[in-house]
């Protein structure tokens, strides 16, 4: 008898249809249906299971390709990126990169994009939300030490940019939304701060410099390194005037010096 981690390699490539199936045939016990044939149930349940999952996140990516596509997309996204979780949460991390690289949706240049806004709303919702940060607790910190401080976000944040108007595509196949609205490539992209607040999904719009100070912050960088990366990007940039926004937006929840 194989050991156990052979025996799950065995039986996972052969439900990803990997390898020669035999292998895991030769480890099903006889019953009522041949050992294949049962093999063949299971990993129709478990795709079906997966390509549901997908659908639940990422639904106005299937609205706009239609059911038909999107099973065909979802299928083929199982067969190189399957789950590694047993939190079907965790499922679905790797469509977006996978539809950029898919030759048949390469048509749908915007896409991706618009997936990759889907799994950001879906993981913020999913994350808690802390106490946020007190302005007073800030300006205890003296001048000299301010530079040096980290501060830490809410763990909903999550960050998209595109050159699509993917936003204003989202909110356009949201339910309810008026059918007779068109959104037209051509009207820009976006940079977006995507947050949850007391279980609802709040989008801010974010200019560039904006976008690489949160971003700077998010990986751990001081606020004076945060802060010059986005002077080197905009020297109007205001640090009082932004800093000021994102607190009285409860995007901070602590200090760290």
């Amino acid at each position: 008898m194989p050991a156990l981690p052979d025996t799950q390699l065995r039986v996972m490539n052969a439900l990803l249809r990997r390898g020669d199936p035999a292998a895991a045939v030769a480890l099903v016990r006889p019953g009522a249906l041949p050992a294949a044939r049962r093999l063949a149930i299971y990993r129709n349940n478990m795709v079906q299971s997966l390509v549901a999952a997908l659908a639940a996140v990422y639904p106005v990516t299937e609205r706009l390709v239609g059911s038909a596509f999107f099973r065909q997309a979802a299928k083929a996204c199982i067969g190189v990126h399957p789950s590694h979780s047993g939190d079907l949460h965790d499922f679905g991390v790797d469509f977006p990169a996978f539809l950029r690289a898919w030759t048949p949706a390469a048509a749908l240049p915007y896409l991706p994009d618009v997936a990759a806004l889907e799994w950001a709303v879906h993981r913020a919702y999913h994350e808690a939300e802390l106490p946020a940060l007190a302005l007073a607790r800030l300006a205890e910190v003296p001048p000299s030490a301010q530079a040096g401080l980290r501060l830490a976000l809410q763990p909903s944040v999550r960050f998209v940019s595109s050159p699509y108007p993917v936003l204003r595509i989202w909110q356009a196949n949201q339910a309810g939304a008026d059918d007779t609205v068109t959104v037209s490539l051509d009207e820009g992209g976006v940079r977006l701060l995507v947050l949850q607040q007391a279980l609802e999904i709040v989008f801010v719009p974010l200019d560039p410099a904006e976008d690489r100070w949160l971003r700077t912050l998010a990986d751990g960088a001081g606020l004076g390194q945060a802060s010059a990366c986005a002077f080197d990007l905009d020297p109007a940039f205001d640090l009082a005037s932004t800093l000021g926004r994102h607190l009285a937006l409860g995007l901070f929840t602590e200090l760290q010096s």
